[in-house]
């Protein structure tokens, strides 16, 4: 406890000038101690910590009175009020787990990012609706958005669309197959004043919604970040990313403009790129510069930049 204690401190005192720096979500920690396997990230005013399913000798009773000491040692540590501590375990994901409820406390809170603002739901779901480990690839988004037609598949709560018609996109689609996240999304562009019928919401499987475009359907920038895997009724089978991407990819192509771009991210640990039978795209691997520096995972994901050459 007091290495895990001293460890916070540490570090809460390394970023205590983020704020000012307009960055006030962030990781704090991340399983940098082997005996506390947990991840500490702050939104704001509060804590959010997630505890990874691993094996431990400890009864039921014991293991849940030693995640309180955790939580209250945290707390403490961060100078945060108790109350204003979230605690959830992670499991690895299967089937439809990303979209699992936990609770329904519906803690919600407005936060900031970039000059935007964000609802993230810190007690119901697995996920808060905002991934931290993308704060750098979103701002990448708002500064290549200008004039553009925006795609976001696998869109989330629509944080990269919030970037992008921040930026200057001329329209901004986001589909994701949950009509729950879709509502997010909705209430995060209200929140950023974004209105208008260039702003266009999809519930809808994402390879679905790709065949289902005709050759007019063009965009300029797309940000493909699937989950590794899932599955749901809705689709006529399961999403595996590193069997999927490719054909998924090459469709999108399909449809990006001359000279558009594909920022892909996938945050699955053996996950290989393999679009090699694409012609007239060029392919870098940007993982270095959208990975923030608050994350000691160096490989919480990988994200590569495909553009499509040619001036039309």
């Amino acid at each position: 406890m007091t290495e895990f204690r001293n460890r916070l401190v540490k570090m809460g005192r390394h970023l205590r000038r983020w704020p000012s720096r307009g960055i006030t979500c962030y990781r704090l920690y991340e399983r940098d101690i082997p005996a506390v396997p947990l991840v500490v990230d702050r939104y704001e005013k509060c804590l959010h910590i997630a505890e990874f399913a691993r094996p431990h000798n400890r009864t039921e009773f014991e293991h849940a009175r030693w995640l309180k000491v955790m939580c209250d040692t945290a707390a403490e540590a961060l100078d945060t009020d108790p109350a204003l501590v979230f605690c959830k375990l992670r499991d690895r994901q299967r089937g439809a787990s990303q979209y699992r409820r936990l609770d329904l406390a519906r803690r919600e809170f407005v936060v900031s990012e970039g000059g935007l603002k964000f609802l993230v739901n810190l007690s119901d779901f697995v996920d808060t609706g905002l991934f931290l480990d993308h704060r750098c690839t979103r701002n990448m988004v708002r500064k290549l958005a200008p004039g553009t037609r925006f795609l976001n598949l696998f869109g989330y709560t629509g944080s990269f669309s919030v970037y992008a018609a921040a930026g200057g996109a001329v329209e901004t689609t986001t589909v994701d197959l949950s009509k729950t996240y879709v509502q997010w999304g909705k209430k995060n562009f209200l929140l950023n004043d974004l209105h208008g019928p260039t702003h266009r919401w999809v519930q809808e499987d994402a390879m679905r919604f790709v065949n289902s475009l005709d050759d007019r359907s063009q965009y300029d920038l797309v940000v493909v970040d699937p989950p590794t895997f899932s599955n749901s009724k809705r689709t006529e089978g399961d999403w595996q990313v590193q069997r999927d991407h490719g054909a998924l990819l090459s469709k999108v192509v399909r449809h990006l403009s001359p000279g558009g771009i594909i920022l892909f991210s996938s945050n699955f640990r053996k996950f290989q790129l393999e679009i090699d039978g694409l012609k007239g795209i060029q392919v870098r691997e940007i993982s270095r510069q959208t990975v923030p520096e608050d994350f000691r995972n160096r490989r919480i994901h990988r994200c590569w930049r495909i553009e499509k050459g040619g001036t039309g």
